[in-house]
């Protein structure tokens, strides 16, 4: 399987965790980007730091890779490959998948790190703030 390209966007997130009965704020839709998630046990929600939420706890400081694409389907092992690379250098993800493409968050400290590991893996990363 060929190496896919990953682009580093320009925004730092924070990640928080809510009650699932929570109502999701207002604010969070006036967001450029955003992740909702809910479960039966959880509701989780990513926004860029400028938004402020008043939640249950809150993970700071968190840049995305985002897996250029549109992906298909029918490709397999590209999250599984991505993070393992990583993990071989103990960085930690957050991981998102959307239709068309997945997002690996990893903390603003080890994103210099994430990216070392990936283009030595022959990873293509481009990073926005370095364009």
């Amino acid at each position: 399987m060929a190496k896919q390209t990953l682009q580093v966007l320009d925004l730092i997130f924070d990640i928080h965790s809510f009650t699932p009965q929570t109502p999701v704020p207002e604010q969070v839709f006036a967001a450029k980007v955003f992740f909702i998630g809910k479960t039966l046990d959880e509701l989780s929600i990513v926004v860029p730091q400028e938004i402020k939420l008043d939640s249950l706890e809150v993970e700071k400081d968190w840049c995305a890779l985002e897996v250029l694409g549109p992906l298909d389907f029918t490709l397999t092992g590209i999250l599984s490959n991505i993070s393992s690379v990583l993990a071989e250098q103990k960085i930690s993800i957050f991981a998102i998948s959307t239709f068309d493409t997945d997002y690996i968050l990893v903390k603003k400290d080890t994103v210099d790190a994430s990216i070392k590991a990936l283009t030595a893996n022959d990873y293509i990363v481009l990073d926005e703030a370095k364009s």
